[in-house]
């Protein structure tokens, strides 16, 4: 069955209209039973569902069914694999139409500007290009199995702190090469069924009601034609709301906003065809919904769990592997030798986030059993108590240095509190617990072949880490399944293959965002404008722990025979280059390289980042085997956003196509020269003296007047520096220039209009 949406818009009345565009509870869409119309259910789930079959409770586990938790988005991120996420995607939506559940609320898809925000675990990464194809994978997934996403938060929801109110200040050029392209992207591509509005304001303006997002960008720009629901309690005056493009307000505030909405059409406040549109997106929506509802399905929660635990050792990034005594790598583990565990996380897992994400799992594993299974028995020892200090973490201690003094190995876990990160808040800073760290000096003090292994949400700062660690392996929060699969990555199992999506920064203060982060006075300043995480540290130029991309492996890989070919034209819109590079694995043991190309333009008139993440692909290889692998850049990948056009563009000149493993090792490079029309405005009295001089017909011009009248001190080499920066304008009201403002339009007039140079 399914639903004429255009006979019901006749047969609605004015206040079922109006009761559409608000739910009818906390997960439920507004029925409408006299027409036949349902309600469908939505639910939060970036990674995993939280399907409240009652009222709801909205930030605590309440009466949320048993579903998979997935890895968080800041573990799978670092797999740098879509297809994984589709398989992730597709595994959610089967458990959604177990479920009767129409939509997932998911993915998030924002920029980690800060390391600090609190909701980082939810996001994939500070690269838009790389959280756009992760956050496509998943859409993908979901959707193909008949259930709705929810692409969130749009837009420029990076912090926590003040949520609700705060005012993001940002220019359209960073918002539109930082903070758009990966909804863009997704939207363009995935057609994701819903997009949530974030809480913020957007340049003094709340999401909710801003036509410039909702209708201008998304909708006349994108052509996305399904529907925009707000954020929970993030539609804060719901007319103007409906005027900008919120065509679902969640959950209702009843019977506040339905009334209101029925006043303002009555009024003539609200143009009734305005309400008709939103009502229409509503009804789509429910009419796609309804398929899952009658449904009588089940999913295969074992078989989920497999899929939860081969992504989380997917994710695994190994940041660190030094050598024992004996001159063999500490990891993987070895068979024979004596193994100490120390951490109390090793047995009361820390796998998930904070807030509207927590899942309530299906089953759960502890890197204690899951290591002890695969490697045989070990040692354990706490070491210290999560969340606290004191006498009881001075005993614990005492026992971790006796285990590791008597163990070949000691494998340490270190981690944030779930009360260090959560939504709701942001950290104030990057440390590690303090007693985790004394009990790591310890430790190591009586062992050296330590490898640490983190379990995090966001990054952490790894100076007090670093000179303890022997092996530094980064597990993020892995899901339900990520006990076993750090003990797969210890074991060699599995060859870890992840890359880090984000910078991990020497310090805080290192951050391009930390002098504007997160604000004040309810409001945030973008200072740093394109400049956020690689950009940045690459554009001052500092020295990082482990920079983006980075990670390594149990084998080796060489990557050889970089060949970049130029296909079809700016002027044409069809610009293209096909990036060839063949990647081998060098080393003993099967594993899987991830392949990165960046593009750098070499001379550009704007600021421009030193390098761009536009590409990449990870391929599996036996040892000894070979890949010839092609990547496709689009024209978008040369091109920034031209405030003075309004648009992007390309301009000419020379591009660096960079290949390589992490975005500060690139060692294959090749030049390309791209042709690209003028994206100069015309010269004219507002052009400066040397715009003029840099265009060949402008300076020959500006020499023909200059012969023809008085000595020039425009072109006297000593003067040039001075005068160059200067409009032709004002040079024309100087007494003693030949170009006087009478010469100067008749220059300009001779020009006819013609570009110069920016």
């Amino acid at each position: 069955m399914s639903l004429d949406v255009t006979a019901l818009l006749d047969d609605l009345t004015l206040p079922e209209k109006a009761s559409l565009t608000s739910g009818s509870s906390f997960w439920f869409t507004a029925p409408v039973e006299r027409l036949g119309i349902p309600a469908i259910m939505v639910a939060d789930g970036p990674h995993g569902l939280r399907a409240q079959p009652g009222a709801g409770d909205h930030v605590g586990l309440g009466d949320s069914v048993p579903a998979t938790c997935f890895p968080t988005a800041s573990a799978v991120a670092s797999s740098w694999n879509p297809a994984l996420l589709r398989r992730i995607g597709a595994a959610l939506g089967q458990e959604a139409r177990a479920r009767n559940l129409s939509v997932v609320l998911g993915p998030g898809i924002n920029m980690k500007r800060s390391p600090l925000c609190g909701r980082n675990f939810e996001y994939f990464s500070e690269d838009p290009h790389l959280a756009g194809e992760l956050g496509l994978g998943i859409v993908e997934g979901i959707q193909s199995r008949g259930v709705g996403t929810s692409l969130k938060h749009f837009a420029a929801n990076n912090q926590e702190t003040d949520r609700m109110r705060v005012d993001a200040q940002v220019d359209e050029r960073t918002l539109r090469e930082i903070y758009l392209p990966a909804f863009e992207r997704i939207v363009t591509a995935g057609r994701p069924w819903t997009v949530m509005c974030s809480y913020n304001k957007v340049n003094g303006t709340s999401a909710s009601e801003n036509p410039w997002l909702l209708t201008t960008v998304l909708r006349d720009e994108w052509g996305y034609d399904g529907l925009v629901v707000s954020d929970w309690g993030a539609a804060y005056h719901r007319v103007p709301a409906l005027w900008a493009g919120l065509d679902l307000e969640m959950p209702p505030d009843l019977p506040r906003s339905p009334e209101a909405v029925v006043a303002a059409v009555r009024a003539g406040e609200l143009d009734e065809a305005v309400l008709d549109a939103r009502v229409r997106a509503v009804l789509e929506l429910v009419d796609k919904g309804m398929a899952v509802l009658e449904l009588d399905e089940g999913f295969d929660a074992d078989a989920h769990h497999r899929l939860a635990r081969a992504a989380a050792a997917e994710s695994v990034v190994l940041l660190k592997n030094g050598s024992t005594a004996g001159g063999t790598p500490v990891l993987p583990l070895a068979p024979s030798e004596r193994v100490a565990v120390v951490g109390e996380f090793a047995r009361t897992p820390r796998y998930q986030g904070a807030g509207s994400s927590q899942v309530n799992p299906t089953s759960l594993e502890t890197l204690l059993d899951e290591l002890t299974a695969a490697h045989g028995e070990v040692t354990f020892a706490p070491g210290y108590t999560i969340g606290g200090d004191g006498a009881a973490d001075d005993a614990l201690r005492a026992g971790a240095v006796t285990a590791a003094a008597a163990a070949d190995t000691v494998v340490m876990l270190l981690g944030l509190p779930g009360a260090d990160e959560s939504e709701g808040f942001d950290r104030t800073h990057m440390n590690l617990p303090a007693n985790q760290i004394a009990t790591l000096r310890a430790v190591a003090a009586a062992n050296t072949a330590v490898a640490v292994v983190l379990v995090n949400g966001a990054t952490v700062l790894l100076g007090d880490v670093e000179p303890h660690a022997a092996a530094l392996v980064e597990a993020w929060l892995g899901g339900q399944a990520a006990g076993g699969a750090i003990a797969d990555v210890l074991t060699g199992a599995v060859n870890p293959s992840g890359r880090l999506a984000e910078t991990v920064p020497h310090r805080l203060e290192d951050n391009p965002s930390y002098l504007n982060f997160p604000g004040d006075s309810r409001v945030v300043r973008y200072g740093e404008g394109i400049f956020i995480g690689y950009r940045g540290y690459d554009a001052t130029r500092s020295d990082v722990a482990y920079p983006f991309g980075f990670g390594l492996s149990y084998t080796e890989f060489a990557l050889t025979d970089l060949d970049v070919t130029l296909t079809g034209s700016v002027a044409g819109g069809d610009l293209a280059a096909q990036v060839g590079v063949t990647v081998t694995n060098t080393g003993a043991v099967a594993g899987a390289e991830v392949v990165q190309v960046y593009v750098r333009d070499l001379e550009a008139s704007v600021a421009r980042p030193v390098r761009e993440l536009k590409g990449f692909t990870k391929v599996d290889l036996e040892p000894g085997g070979s890949e010839r692998v092609t990547l496709t850049l689009d024209q978008r990948a040369f091109s920034f956003w031209s405030i003075r056009r309004n648009g992007w563009v390309v301009e000419a000149g020379e591009f660096a196509i960079e290949v390589g493993r992490h975005s500060r090792d690139l060692p294959l490079v090749h030049t390309v020269t791209v042709d690209a029309p003028s994206i100069a405005e015309p010269l004219g009295p507002d052009s400066t003296l040397h715009e003029w001089l840099a265009d060949p017909v402008g300076a020959r011009l500006l020499a023909e007047a200059a012969a023809a009248g008085q000595p020039d001190p425009t072109r006297d080499p000593e003067l040039l520096p001075l005068l160059g920066p200067a409009p032709m304008s004002a040079l024309a009201s100087m007494h003693g220039l030949s170009v006087d403002h009478d010469t100067l339009d008749k220059l300009v007039e001779r020009l006819g209009g013609r570009s110069g140079p920016v």
